[in-house]
């Protein structure tokens, strides 16, 4: 894998970052439900340094488009309501595909400016220095934090839902969190999971889908997964199906 394969993510992420410091286009968009003023703008800007790099680029807000030999899954804001209402945790979440296979992805918390990485088999980073998960095992210690309200209690110890959910997955990475799961039939797309799964999986975590599909794709699809700090916990919840 050639290091330069993340510079243009990074610049993606920074440039995106430098419109939302602006704190400008607030607001909803008025084109699509839930759409915001700064997915545009964000998804603009993903589509000029990407294509400029010689991406082909799938984005939640635009589609298909570009050609290349790699391909960007782009979320360029992750998390857009808690960014226009305030609150500190949305992301620009990139995953690089070659094919069918997840090589590179960055996600930025562009709240903080804080960075998960990866590139396929070099580890996993933030901000630089290796991450690794928990290790946690048993579920009555676990911190669970979940896309959709869970129906039931497994017995976790605390549970959050944070709304954004490649964040999220990073930080089960890093250890903060113990497992990340969709629940009650909520699913997600590509864009909004596969930057953290390549993160989790170079830190050492484990990562599953509930229905048995395939997590690594471009194509618009909805996935129900599941992330955990070990294969123990990511079974304890496949093997419950549905939350």
């Amino acid at each position: 894998m050639t290091p330069s394969l993340l510079a243009p993510l990074r610049a993606c992420a920074h440039e995106i970052g430098e419109i939302v410091q602006s704190g400008q286009h607030g607001g909803f968009s008025g084109f699509r439900s839930s759409q915001y003023r700064l997915d545009i703008v964000a998804d603009e800007i993903a589509l000029r340094v990407l294509h400029g790099a010689g991406f082909r680029v799938v984005s939640e807000e635009s589609g298909v488009s570009g050609n290349g030999e790699f391909t960007v899954v782009v979320d360029p804001i992750d998390g857009s309501t808690n960014c226009d209402h305030g609150v500190p945790f949305f992301a620009t979440s990139l995953a690089v595909l070659r094919g069918d296979e997840l090589v590179a992805a960055l996600v930025m918390n562009q709240a903080t400016g804080t960075i998960y990485e990866a590139e396929k088999g070099s580890g996993a980073f933030r901000d630089g220095t290796a991450i690794s998960p928990s290790g946690q095992e048993d579920i009555a210690d676990a911190i669970v934090s979940f896309s959709g309200l869970p129906s039931r209690h497994l017995g976790w110890a605390q549970y959050r839902s944070l709304g954004a959910a490649s964040l999220e997955i990073c930080l089960v990475a890093d250890g903060s969190l113990d497992v990340f799961s969709v629940a009650s039939q909520s699913t997600l797309n590509p864009w909004d999971y596969l930057g953290g799964l390549l993160v989790v999986q170079e830190a050492g975590a484990a990562a599953g889908e509930y229905d048995g599909e395939a997590l690594v794709t471009s194509e618009r699809v909805r996935r129900r997964p599941v992330f955990a700090s070990t294969t123990e916990l990511l079974t304890f919840f496949q093997r419950t199906g549905t939350i």
